[in-house]
Order: structure tokens, then C-alpha cells, then sequence
């Protein structure tokens, strides 16, 4: 996105220290999760923000490389990488603690995001000779908006640069009323410009309304054309003919009968024997995603491991999927093997494990990266 970035120490502490005074709301994403929050507290060089999830699901979903904040600010919004730095504790509530970054990246002002879902919002505005008409929203960004008038305008009644007032009543709790320059206008719909800036009172709470709508929005096109399970066989393809299928590689089918339930909706899965010919086989059926099971962490079982990660390897994003085993340990294994993503299996975080599995899937095919090409591997 354009922007600019923002590297002096002074300004970025005191953007973190209002943001915490505010408790203003964030989102942690990674390639494959993202996570609501809030900020609570500075501590030297980390922030302390609200645990929205559990510890083994902030470990196994934050302890990513390619984490990142992102919070609205002003008329516009901040993004930075970041990275977990542990758990902590603040007014009784539990916390993340979160490296401070020595970077943001901001948002070109010019460039502020609109929200065109704003359902019916009545609009009273007063042309530039005093006449009050009505109208209603059409979009909104931080710096302005479009009106639909409920009337025709005169030829000259309005034109760019002139100055007006308007009124917006948004949201029960955000009511513009303010001061406008007319940018254009086109039939009945015009665009304004809020000048002055919107003081803080009204420009905290609609930006961050605005900064809700835009996540609500990404999320749902990062969703967008995950493919989802097919009736016609067990790694079938898709009519693309790009890769399709989840394949479980694994002795247990008890951990299989789990798995169906969770992710039978998403993918067909199949289940293989960890065995070199089977899981050739396997590959050459092109799956879209290999579920390797780690029953154990023993120096056998990882030098039998090996040789069947290569030949996953570049061909499909790998996850590690560990059971009964400590979570580190797993990380620390799965970042040797450059595997796309390490997690414990426990059935009872299901919801998590399914959403991780659906943004590896979004993230390799929806996302432009080619499933022939080596994963990026997680951080730990």
C-alpha cells in the first residue's frame, strides 16, 4: 500500500503511548491468522496488548516471521512487523507482550480508505447560500465523504472549492457536524472534504470504525475462493487442475477420524501410512496441503522424518501436526525442517486448528504464491 514511513524513536514512543492511553484497537495478522486486540501498557521497548486467545494459540499462531500490527491513527491507519515476545500480566487480565518496531508504516493521506457499506444514513447539509437540504451517504473515509442529494442543484448552486456544512449522523455514538470543502460534483452526488480535520472527539471513534470496516473487508477477501470439499474421490482436482485434497501421513486412525470432522468441509482428506512409497504415490496425486503427524520426538523418529519431509518439500505446503508433545520442542523442529507451519494437535482448540489450515490454504493458492515453490517457513 502507499504511505510513508515513520522511523523517529520520539514520535513512534508517543504514538504508542497514546494508542495505550486510548486503548485503541489492533489487529495481529500473520500470513495465515489474524487476531483481534487492544493496547494496554508501554514497558520500555515492548507494548503490552489485551490476550484475546489462548497461550498454545498465540504461540502456535503469533510465533510467526512475518507478524504484524495494525491500528488506526489520526485520519489514517499504521501497519509495522512486530514479534511475540512473551505473556504478561495488567490490571487482572492476562497480555501479550509485543516488541515495540523500530518502523511504521503509514498510510498516504490521500489515499484514505472508504467505506461504501454504510446502509442508509440521512445526510442534512447547507448549500454555500444557506438553503438546507437532505440527502444520504454514500461512502466515508476519515478525510471526507460522498453525499446523494434528494433534490437537483441549480447550474452554479455548487461547485468545487466552495465551503458548506454537514451533517452526519453515523453511528449512535459517532454524529458529525462540521465544516466542508466541496471537492466535486456529479448530478446529485458530491464529494466533500472535512476541512478543518475532524477534532479528536469525533476523528478517534470514526476512525476506528472505519479501520473496522476496512479489516472486515480484507477478511473477507482474503476468504474469497478457498475451494472447498468435493464428493468425487479422495484427492480429486479441482476444475482448475491445480492442486486439491489434504493428505494426512500417519499410523493413527484415530487422529484421521478427528480430522475429518474438522476439515472434511474444506478439503477431502485422505489418510497414508508414513512410508516412502506411499507418500510418493501420494505426492504424484499433487495435494494442496500434507499433514504430517509427529507421534514422537525420539533421535529415530526425526532421522525417519527427513528423508519423507524432502519429498514433500516445494511440491505442497508442509504442517507439522505434533501429539502429545511440548509445543517449543515442535516449533524448534518444524523451523529445521522449513515447514509452512508447526502445531500441537488438541481437539479441543479445533476452531483454531481449522482456521490455520484455511489460511495456509489461502495464503499458498489465493494469495499468488506458486505451490511448486518452496514455503516460507515459520519463525519461532
Amino acid at each position: 500500500m502507499a504511505g510513508t514511513l515513520i522511523r523517529n524513536t520520539d514520535t513512534i514512543a508517543d504514538i504508542f503511548k497514546r494508542a495505550c492511553e486510548r486503548r485503541e484497537l489492533m489487529i495481529l495478522v500473520t500470513p495465515y491468522l489474524r487476531f483481534e486486540s487492544s493496547f494496554l501498557k508501554v514497558e520500555g521497548p515492548e507494548v503490552q496488548v489485551v490476550a484475546t486467545m489462548g497461550r498454545e494459540d498465540a504461540t502456535y499462531g503469533l510465533r510467526n516471521a512475518a507478524l504484524k500490527m495494525r491500528f488506526p491513527h489520526g485520519v489514517s491507519f499504521l501497519e509495522a512487523p512486530t514479534e511475540l515476545k512473551g505473556f504478561g500480566m495488567h490490571d487482572g487480565r492476562r497480555t501479550l507482550r509485543l516488541a515495540i518496531p523500530a518502523v511504521l508504516h503509514e498510510e498516504d493521506h490521500r489515499g484514505s480508505y472508504r467505506v461504501d457499506r454504510v446502509g442508509r444514513v440521512p445526510v442534512t447539509f447547507s448549500t454555500p447560500d444557506f438553503d438546507l437540504v437532505t440527502g444520504t451517504l454514500v461512502d466515508i473515509s476519515t478525510t471526507g465523504g460522498r453525499i446523494y442529494s434528494t433534490r437537483d442543484f441549480m447550474e452554479g448552486e455548487l461547485e468545487a472549492g466552495q465551503d458548506m456544512a454537514v451533517t452526519i449522523p453515523l453511528t449512535d455514538h459517532i454524529r458529525i457536524n462540521t465544516q466542508v470543502k466541496l471537492r466535486h460534483v456529479h448530478g446529485r452526488t458530491f464529494g466533500v472534504e472535512f476541512r478543518p480535520q475532524l477534532g479528536e472527539a469525533v476523528l478517534i471513534p470514526l476512525s476506528r470504525w472505519v479501520f473496522e470496516k476496512r479489516e472486515e473487508d480484507l477478511d473477507r477477501l482474503a476468504r474469497r475462493g478457498v475451494d472447498t470439499a468435493s464428493p468425487a474421490g479422495p484427492i480429486g482436482k479441482v476444475a482448475t487442475g491445480r492442486p486439491s485434497g489434504l493428505l494426512l501421513v500417519s499410523a493413527e486412525a484415530g487422529l484421521e477420524a478427528s480430522l475429518q470432522g474438522l476439515l472434511g468441509g474444506l478439503q477431502p482428506l485422505t489418510r497414508i501410512p508414513p512410508a516412502m512409497a506411499a507418500l510418493k504415490d501420494a505426492m504424484n496425486q499433487r495435494p494442496a496441503l500434507v499433514l504430517y503427524h509427529v507421534p514422537s520426538l525420539s533421535l529415530d523418529d526425526k532421522r525417519r522424518l527427513r528423508p519423507m519431509v524432502e519429498c514433500i518439500q516445494g511440491r505442497a505446503p508442509l504442517l507439522l501436526l505434533g501429539t502429545g508433545l511440548e509445543g517449543g520442542a515442535l516449533l524448534e523442529l518444524g523451523q529445521e525442517l522449513k515447514a509452512t507451519v508447526s502445531i500441537s494437535f488438541n481437539p479441543e482448540r479445533g476452531v483454531f486448528f481449522q482456521r490455520l489450515v484455511q489460511g495456509v490454504l489461502r495464503r499458498t493458492y489465493e494469495g499468488g504464491e506458486s505451490p511448486m515453490a518452496p514455503v516460507e517457513p515459520q519463525g519461532d
